[in-house]
This record gives structure tokens, sequence and C-alpha cells, in this order.
């Protein structure tokens, strides 16, 4: 095994220890300590964590590098990581008591949801790795709905078996990326059976994807949600879930989104993606710290800059 892989090795391991001890503190502490406890640990995070910090400030820099001060795309680096260390946190205490995550998350626009159910024919919800987007999921299927996540899996195992263990006791189906033919046929399954798949538009998606404009410049981005709804009829619903102040939720359920027609069926599928790019920009925008800037989006290249 090389030096490479023998890091890789190790750091999964810290992570996989670090994930045992915050599934212990969450277990001893009370309810109101686990968000303060989460927020130092952000803190310590921020400073050791070298190779995530440079990954969030330079993807910070791409998106905003015109518009806002190092100062800025600093604090919302930080804030970021308190959002995910807070995510993290919340979500093995919150997973573990159903009742009361109901209670701390809510909705507005439930109607449009319901309303694209109604034609039967499921629901593509579009959105990102934005907020505590589990316990989206989580949310709707306590509330009844049939849900389904296209996911990737975790690149530790044993973290995976953990967190797939508590999707399956709050009903949350799992559907793995790869290999992507099973993926293809358990989604059109699920949409034929009118459950809702929630979909991630939001990260890398190499050459098999299109490259639109995201916070202007062009990104790799996967076509499924469009190639799926020309396949089944399922309505689009773009959703996203936000922190609010007293460290509740609230998701938001936009209208459906209405396909525009191109000249091809390529020229379609470009567009429609760019459109819901553009959505998908406008809540990380609005909300910044909300979104996973430790992912390398812009990774992939267009073959005319050089490949990628």
């Amino acid at each position: 095994m090389d030096s490479k892989k023998i890091r890789v090795e190790i750091s999964r391991y810290i992570g996989w220890l670090g994930l045992n001890f915050a599934s212990f503190v969450v277990g001893v502490l009370p309810g109101k300590l686990v968000y303060g406890f989460a927020q130092n640990a952000a803190g310590l995070g921020y400073r050791i964590a070298s190779k995530q910090r440079k990954t969030a400030l330079e993807s910070l820099g791409v998106a905003f590098g015109q518009e806002k001060s190092r100062q800025e795309l600093e604090r919302i680096a930080k804030n970021s990581f308190v959002y995910m260390a807070k995510g993290g946190m919340e979500l093995m205490y919150l997973m573990n008591k159903p009742e009361l995550l109901k209670k701390r998350v809510h909705m507005a626009g439930r109607d449009n949801l319901d309303s694209a159910l109604a034609q039967g024919k499921g629901v593509i919800l579009v959105s990102a790795h934005f907020g505590n987007f589990p316990l989206l999921m989580a949310k709707l299927s306590l509330e009844g709905y049939r849900i389904a996540g296209i996911m990737r899996p975790m690149r530790d195992a044993r973290a995976e078996k953990m967190f797939l263990e508590k999707r399956i006791k709050l009903g949350i189906k799992t559907i793995y990326s790869q290999p992507r033919l099973a993926c293809v046929e358990d989604t059109i399954k699920s949409l034929r059976s009118n459950e809702i798949v929630f979909i991630p538009l939001d990260q890398n998606f190499g050459s098999a994807g299109v490259f639109v404009d995201f916070f202007g410049k062009k990104a790799a981005t996967a076509t499924g949600p469009v190639v799926l709804a020309q396949r089944t009829g399922s309505p689009i619903l773009p959703s996203f879930i936000i922190r609010q102040k007293d460290d509740t939720h609230k998701i938001y359920f936009e209208p459906p989104f209405n396909l525009q027609e191109g000249k091809t069926r390529g020229e379609t599928v470009t567009l429609n993606i760019q459109k819901l790019t553009c959505i998908i920009e406008a809540y990380i925008r609005r909300y910044p710290a909300e979104w996973s800037w430790i992912h390398r989006r812009w990774k992939s290249r267009p073959d005319r800059e050089g490949g990628s």
C-alpha cells in the first residue's frame, strides 16, 4: 500500500472515530447543548482541516471573488463549517427521536408538493447538498410521504452502513447512483409508483453530464432530472431546507418546474438543467453558509479548456 492510500485510510479511520464520538456525545448531552458543542467543534475543525478550508475558500473565491472581500469569504466559510457540524450532530440526535424531528422541521408550499403528487406520476424533487437535506427526506417520510433519495455511497463503508440503517428505520429508500443502469431503473420504478425521488443536482458530474453556468463558470452537471421527466412525465419540483435562527428548519417547495423545449432533445436537456442550476444558485446566494463549499464543484472542465 503506497503512502497516499495509507493517509487516506488513516483519515477515514479518524473520521470513523469522530463519528462514533459524536454519536456518543448526542447520546449523553441534553439537546440544548448539542448545538453549542457542534459550534465549538466546527471552530476547531476549521483550524485543523486545512485541505477542506482551502477548498472552501477557493470555491467561495470562484463564486463571490468579484463581489465580496476576503474577510466576507472567510466568514461564510467559517459559518458553513458551523452549519455542517450542527447538521451532522443534529442528524444523529434527531434521527433517533422521530417525533422531535417532526416538530423541529416545518414545511412551506406543501400544496405545491401535494398538487404534483396528485398527477399520479411521482415527483422529481430537485435540490442540492444544501442545508440539512437528510432531514428534508426524513420529515417527508414521517409525514407519510413515500420518499427515495439518489445518493452516492459514503467513502467509508462503516459510516455508510450506519446511516443506511438510520434511513431504513425512518422509511427513506436509498437509490445508489452507481451502477447507473440500476439507478435509472430503480428511479423510474419509484416514480411510476407515485413516490417522491430526491435528486441533488449540485455536484461535479465529470464528462457524463453537461456543462452549464454556475456562478459564472462552467460546471459539469448531471442531466438526470430532465431526462427522467422526459421519460416518465413526472413533474419536477425544486425544494430546499433552510436552518432558522432557533436551529429549527423550514422546507420550501417551489412551484412545479416547467420544461422549456429546445430545438433538439439535447438542447432541451441542457437548457433546463441550466434553469434548474440557476434556481440552486439563487438559494446559495441568499443563504451561502448553507451550501457545502468543501466540494470541488468546478473540478471538471470542458474540452475546450483542456479537458476534464
